[in-house]
């Protein structure tokens, strides 16, 4: 169970710095740097998480299985 503050008030919540996994912002991201589909872009950031050097290299491959 979540503990209170004084008065039965939680702290308010701070903007997220970054979109989480899979958010709109980073499918777009990949979308555009990549030339991949939106199911695509979604799949590499479920896989790989925030490492987008895995990303890349992943959308390479997927690049190059399209020639």
């Amino acid at each position: 169970m979540a503990r209170l503050r004084k008065g039965g008030d939680r702290a308010p919540r701070k903007p997220r710095s970054r979109p989480l996994k899979g958010e709109d912002a980073e499918v777009k991201h990949v979308v555009e740097t990549h030339d991949l589909s939106p199911d695509q872009a979604r799949e590499l950031l479920r896989r790989h998480g925030n490492d987008w050097r895995k990303i890349d290299d992943a959308a390479k491959s997927y690049k190059d299985q399209k020639r």
